[in-house]
């Protein structure tokens, strides 16, 4: 569960950066891509898996 999490994470991370940098008309819904990957990663930290 917690390889899969992170897999998600970087996923969305990477989603995010091409959305902001290549089409910047997403708006709200590439910052929310963001904040779900950091709190994805920080809960992953946090269990330490």
């Amino acid at each position: 569960m917690g390889n899969l999490l992170y897999l998600i994470a970087v996923i969305l991370v990477i989603i995010w950066i091409f959305g902001a940098f290549v089409s910047p008309f997403g708006g709200g819904l590439i910052h929310i891509l963001l904040v779900i990957a950091v709190i994805a990663i920080l809960l992953r930290i946090i269990r330490g898996a």
